[in-house]
């Protein structure tokens, strides 16, 4: 589930946008961008429709994708928050995610990344988690049944009741799901940072991954979205910078090329981008930073 190549390479790519056809539009991009994994969106990143799919732009991707040997993720829409007191986001979150399992299946990808989401009310934190469990298990168990992606949990950029920012917050979410073992965890760097893990300062990248291995297993990572920052350590706000140019700065993401945890995972960046220009010299920055 992994794609992780021999020797422990980490196979680095970007986000990728599919707007005119999956296909159509992704591959050419990937190539550009000199991209080794792709990650979509299969619906709006800030919307609740759910589109079926081309099944042709379908098939030309995966086979696309198959032939460059690039593995394929999707990222669910940024409004899926299952810790919700609104019982309609709930609803419509699980929609999405069931939706987006359904989209991975036909297009091979190997996980879908969802937020972990937020409680939004301080009274509601502990129904938020029994929403999490009631939720995820029913998608996980079917999931795993049909061999169809994983569901990754990234940690939030923290704020608003989060239910899991920080990496240590990762036991009980994955508690909540009797550590479901098609959960599995999505780690972004600016996220991390926004949280306040302080991934600048020396060692602290290899600290934080550290952490999160000893807090969910050495297993259980399978995706990282590598992202700088252009906020302070602590911030809580999720604004993305180009690697080496934020706040984070390029010795910290050599640390996280360089970590056993990572060793043989997908890479992915978010960073700001004219055409494919930008993803393609973060792309060049990390691969040069491998060890």
């Amino acid at each position: 589930m992994t794609g992780a190549r021999p020797g422990g390479r980490r196979r680095v790519g970007s986000h990728t946008p599919t707007s005119g056809g999956l296909a159509k539009a992704a591959l050419p991009y990937l190539d550009a961008a000199g991209s080794e994994v792709v990650q979509v969106y299969v619906s709006n990143s800030r919307g609740w429709a759910l589109p079926p799919g081309d099944p042709v732009q379908d098939g030309l991707f995966r086979d696309g994708c198959a032939e460059r040997d690039v593995p394929v993720f999707i990222h669910a829409s940024l409004l899926v928050n299952l810790g919700s007191p609104t019982a309609a986001t709930v609803e419509r979150s699980a929609l999405t995610l069931a939706h987006a399992l359904r989209r991975g299946t036909a297009i091979g990808a190997r996980g879908v990344v969802f937020h972990a989401g937020s409680a939004v009310d301080a009274g509601h934190a502990e129904a938020a988690m029994r929403q999490v469990r009631e939720t995820l298990l029913p998608l996980l168990d079917g999931a795993a049944a049909e061999g169809g992606p994983m569901l990754l949990v990234e940690p939030s950029a923290g704020g608003g009741r989060s239910l899991a920012s920080r990496v240590e917050h990762l036991g009980p979410y994955l508690d909540a799901v009797d550590g479901h073992p098609w959960l599995g965890v999505c780690f972004d760097t600016c996220h991390a940072w926004a949280a306040g893990h302080d991934l600048a300062a020396e060692g602290g990248m290899t600290a934080t991954l550290d952490t999160l291995v000893a807090t969910v297993g050495a297993d259980r990572l399978k995706l990282v979205h590598a992202n700088d920052s252009k906020d302070l350590c602590g911030s809580t706000r999720d604004r993305h910078e180009n690697i080496g140019k934020g706040t984070i700065g390029e010795p910290a993401f050599a640390e996280l090329m360089r970590h056993p945890a990572t060793a043989g995972l997908p890479i992915v960046v978010e960073t700001p981008t004219e055409k494919h220009v930008g993803h393609a010299a973060d792309i060049a920055t990390l691969t040069r930073l491998h060890p």
